[in-house]
């Protein structure tokens, strides 16, 4: 395993994060905790998780993550051998079964943190995130901004920080960071920690091959202001897996079972997946290894954020470590993303 520094901060995490979103849904408890032993047996020490996982998100199903990580944690006892992040929701419509107003104020916060801590059965986090912002931003899908729904939003970005500092003064949260940000909201909170509040030390966002658009703004963001980069979704639902190419629907994995999860499944998507699939053969290599090798060693990612439904996928997934692109096989790559340029926003 490789290990790198989470920025503005002591952590040295692995450079493949565990992360466990489908656990309490499409994986058992026990096959969660199996994960958790063969990430760490492999040198993961970097878990991440949220409140309002498992997904699909349901009220029945909303928790079950935490407390299977939690379990885990009370039965092995090696809290001290991870580095946990957790994450509080934000506004949404359909997720009123979690609390009721979704959003970051004390209050909320407050419930939030400390029914995760309940669940995962540990005194503090690492690294506590928000989920998404309460304004409106272009993400889940959007490819443009529409600033017509932030027309009531009231910019509380120093009372969020404000409030977050009381738990990391009460040791209950280490470090702070967000997720599904854009660079507007990043300097927002650069613009506050100047001011003398805390910093946002990572951004936890959406990046692979099929969906590079933090390259053209955020990136430059997160590297001149040092913070971190949490790449999720690497796989693109496991799109990049290969695995539905000619209108294949595999049993038992993901958009076979939830077609809504579509978001990587459109014919360009498909199609500059059959693109990407060819290189990695040309090359000897999986196209899951080459799809995660390209996220891993991004200047500018700090950890990518991997997942399974089966420990053998987890196997190959961990694997991908090992794997070093070429600068052939580089501007292989890029040749395939100029011709067709993000195509799942």
């Amino acid at each position: 395993m490789k290990y790198t520094n989470l920025p503005n901060t002591d952590l040295q995490v692995s450079k493949l994060c565990l992360g466990s979103m489908t656990w309490g849904r499409q994986n058992t408890e026990a096959e969660g905790h199996i994960q958790l032993d063969y990430a760490l047996e492999k040198g993961i020490n970097f878990i991440d998780t949220a409140e309002m996982y498992a997904v699909p998100y349901s009220d029945k199903t909303q928790g079950s993550t935490e407390r299977i990580i939690g379990s885990w944690l009370s039965r092995s006892g090696k809290r001290d051998k991870i580095i946990l992040a957790s994450k509080i929701a934000g506004p949404s419509r359909g997720f009123k079964f979690i609390r009721n107003p979704l959003n970051f104020s004390k209050q909320a916060i407050d419930d939030a943190l400390h029914k995760s801590l309940q669940r995962l059965q540990t005194d503090y986090l690492d690294l506590y995130q928000l989920h998404w912002p309460e304004r409106n931003v272009n993400v889940f899908g959007k490819r443009e901004y529409d600033h017509r729904g932030n027309a009531e939003w009231e910019d509380n970005i120093g009372t969020i920080l404000e409030s977050l500092e009381t738990y990391v003064k009460e040791g209950k949260i280490r470090y702070v960071g967000v997720s599904n940000e854009t660079p507007f909201g990043l300097m927002r909170y650069m613009e506050e920690h100047r001011k003398g509040k805390l910093k946002m030390v990572s951004t936890q966002n959406s990046y692979n091959l099929l969906q590079r658009r933090d390259e053209i703004g955020l990136s430059e963001v997160v590297q001149m202001e040092n913070i971190g980069y949490l790449a999720y979704s690497p796989l693109a639902f496991g799109v990049l897996s290969g695995k539905y190419l000619n209108m294949a629907k595999p049993e038992n994995a993901r958009v076979t079972l939830f077609p809504n999860y579509n978001r990587y499944s459109g014919a360009s998507s498909l199609r500059a997946t059959e693109k990407y699939q060819a290189i990695a053969q040309k090359y000897g290599l999986s196209l899951v290894q080459m799809a995660l090798a390209f996220v891993t060693d991004r200047p500018f990612v700090t950890s990518n954020i991997i997942g399974a439904t089966s420990l053998g996928q987890l196997k190959e997934n961990i694997a991908s470590i090992e794997v070093s692109l070429s600068e052939e096989i580089l501007k292989e790559i890029d040749k395939v993303h100029n011709e067709m340029p993000n195509p799942a926003p």
